[in-house]
């Protein structure tokens, strides 16, 4: 493969360092590695395939001569930025929710529809990351028998709400343990010895978009227009890795067995029968690393068609930052 200019925008932040971990990991051949934040980082050098890099400070011309741009950063900042990113020739692979669905923006997961980033108009759209990992364990289900509806619960890591997440549990765990009491500031109530259901703002419905995601995105990843998906959000003090349950209908019957060899068989996906004694993953046993383990496979007591399963996966790596690397590679290998 020939080397290509890559730009990380939002370089900082916890989805951009992990960008950037993911490149040098999986060896992508990098000319120029540009890095891209606020003007209070901009000169930090960071270590990068035996060199080291300078942050600059991003502006409308910081994309010149880039042959992809990985976007780390908010909705408002990525809208912001992405006119200058395609006047710039570079293909935008963007992680946040800005294009999601727009109906001209491929929204891939590369193991599941990895097609459709050839069919894209500069930008490339990376899905939630509770829709990366459930549809991973799902997706060799899909291909016995199409999904008709989904039931999902999420058990979501501090992390996913960045770094102040993860301050603000170990914040309240010393807190808890010195006798004190916790203070809240990121999450809207005590998250340390807590779960909070409610994730993102509402999406007018008595849901939140968070949980609306998972229908929504869902439809486009799976080219399945008519999947109804039924999600409650919830935040839990884990500080990585999302933990997702599953109950799924599909068109005709799928036995138990005819799933766990469907899902041993699909890449990128790990089958649970005896971990360590267990049947099932654990956020602990699926942080920093890109596999979505699936474990606790079995029938639906309620739908004769429904099958339940429990999955977990690394929502920094494959849930966002290596979603976003295997989609730039597989474009470099074509």
């Amino acid at each position: 493969m020939k080397k290509v200019n890559i730009a990380i925008l939002g370089a900082t932040g916890a989805v951009g360092c992990e960008m950037r971990k993911v490149l040098e990991e999986y060896n992508i051949p990098v000319g120029e590695l540009r890095l891209l934040a606020s003007a209070r980082s901009a000169g930090t050098k960071v270590p990068f395939q035996g060199r080291e890099v300078a942050i600059q400070e991003t502006t409308e011309d910081s994309f010149e001569g880039m042959d992809f741009v990985l976007g780390a950063v908010e909705g408002e900042m990525s809208r912001r930025f992405a006119p200058a990113i395609k006047k710039s020739g570079a293909v935008y692979i963007d992680n946040s929710s800005a294009f999601r669905l727009e109906p001209d923006v491929p929204l891939v997961v590369p193991e599941i529809n990895g097609a459709d980033a050839f069919e894209n108009h500069g930008i490339i759209a990376n899905p939630n990351c509770c829709t990366i990992i459930a549809l991973m364990a799902v997706a060799g289900i899909a291909k016995l028998s199409p999904i008709q509806s989904m039931v999902v619960c999420t058990y979501q890591a501090v992390s996913g709400a960045g770094q102040a997440g993860i301050a603000e549990l170990e914040s309240q765990m010393a807190s808890l343990a010195a006798g004190e009491k916790p203070v809240v500031k990121t999450f809207a109530t005590q998250i340390a010895m807590n779960v909070i259901p409610f994730i993102d703002a509402p999406y007018g419905n008595d849901y939140t978009k968070e949980e609306m995601k998972m229908q929504n995105e869902g439809r486009r990843i799976l080219h399945a227009p008519e999947l109804k998906v039924n999600c409650t959000c919830v935040r839990v003090p884990v500080m990585r890795s999302h933990s997702i349950a599953v109950t799924l209908r599909t068109e005709r019957k799928v036995s138990v067995e005819e799933a766990k060899a469907a899902v041993a068989a699909y890449p990128g996906v790990r089958l649970i029968e005896d971990y360590e004694g267990r049947c099932y993953p654990t956020p602990l046993d699926t942080s920093d690393q890109d596999l979505v383990w699936v474990g606790r496979i079995r029938d639906d007591l309620t739908d004769d068609k429904g099958l339940t399963l429990w999955c977990c996966g690394d929502q920094i790596r494959k849930g966002a930052a290596s979603n976003a690397v295997q989609i730039l590679m597989s474009m470099i290998q074509d």
